[in-house]
């Protein structure tokens, strides 16, 4: 497949210069269609039987496949969720940890895990977005670092198996940024989340939890497709693995929406995207100052010379759709595989207009 050829794949290319993955990814035309005709078949022929059930559940295990191929691990740990920050809450509950245990994270962190940590009751530890300060942060009380893979906000990544091997104790990694559109590597690590709606291009709510030993969570929040058999009183035996831990229902539209998206990636796309980001951060340095450490990810987070929601919308009105990050005086370019080099063009000529 092409470049030419696979970014046709997202009409909405035609038009904008889309570099917000961050928050979510363009949408595949075959997305769009795959979840257009279930909805449209849901309409005519309903929603029952069991042909139609044992469909969904045939569909929901090739995603598990598909989702397991991003993480490179065995489908048998990997959990359906509908956002990274549900596979947050279920690490962070299936832990139950309390006041007298502490998590320690950076104070870079999105609201999706940081809102897990501080439901959980535990004391939080917040540190700078390094290894060393992470580390350094570590005590007898920790139980779990909990941080992102790579950062929202910098799009500095870390080194989480270094951090693992080191501290010697669990780490749940926020793959919201990283999941389709680095490599990942979860060697050592004990949870990682997904998000699918960002760099898979797969429709909202979508995504999953990868957990290496399952024996090691509580399931807390149990669904019907948590058990292989229950009793009256709401005993149940679990599933084999992190399937247990999927996070209720996936509607059967979405779940054929996901496995269009899954489909709709090139081999080379993580070259490909780790190009388009360096060269974006290159035409960036000319005209702001760049915050993201070259080579680091596919975001490409400034500060622009005046105020960034007013560059945000100026840049829009242009057709080129990228985000502020609130509250930080920044804004942040998303690089997928699908990014031209006239994208970057369209962008830089508004930034330097600004």
């Amino acid at each position: 497949m092409t470049f030419e050829e696979a970014r046709a794949q997202f009409p909405v290319l035609e038009r904008y210069a889309y570099l917000n993955a961050g928050t979510n990814g363009p949408l595949p035309r075959a997305t769009a269609e795959a979840v257009i005709d279930q909805t449209q078949r849901d309409l005519v022929h309903g929603r029952s039987g069991k042909a139609w059930f044992d469909r969904i559940l045939e569909l929901r295990e090739q995603a598990r496949v598909g989702l397991a191929g991003v993480l490179d691990v065995d489908p048998l740990h990997v959990a359906l969720t509908d956002s990274t920050s549900r596979g947050c809450s279920i690490v962070l509950s299936g832990l139950e940890l309390g006041p007298d245990d502490e998590v320690v994270m950076t104070d870079q962190e999105h609201f999706g895990l940081t809102a897990a940590v501080h439901a959980s009751g535990v004391r939080v530890v917040l540190t700078d977005a390094d290894e060393d300060a992470l580390l350094a942060a570590v005590t007898p009380r920790t139980r779990l670092i909990a941080t992102s893979h790579v950062l929202w906000t910098t799009g500095r990544r870390l080194d989480l198996r270094r951090v693992r091997e080191d501290a010697k104790i669990p780490v749940l990694a926020d793959g919201a940024q990283s999941a389709g559109a680095i490599p990942v590597d979860t060697e050592g690590l004990d949870f990682y989340t997904v998000s699918a709606q960002k760099w898979l291009c797969g429709p909202e709510p979508t995504g999953a939890l990868f957990v290496r030993d399952a024996e090691r969570l509580r399931v807390t929040s149990p669904g019907y497709l948590s058990q292989t058999s229950y009793e009256p009183t709401g005993a149940f035996v679990a599933k084999e693995g992190a399937p247990r831990f999927d996070s209720g229902w996936l509607a059967t539209p979405m779940l054929l929406g996901l496995l269009a998206a899954l489909a709709a990636h090139p081999e080379w796309r993580y070259e490909r995207a780790a190009a388009q980001a360096a060269l974006c951060r290159e035409l960036l340095a000319e005209h702001v100052e760049v915050v993201t450490p070259p080579g680091h990810s596919t975001l490409v987070s400034f500060r622009p010379a005046g105020d960034p929601t007013e560059l945000v919308a100026a840049l829009e009105a242009q057709d080129v759709i990228v985000r502020e990050l609130p509250g930080r005086n920044l804004v942040r370019a998303s690089c997928g595989w699908w990014t031209s080099d006239e994208d970057l063009r369209r962008l830089v000529a508004g930034v330097a207009a600004a």
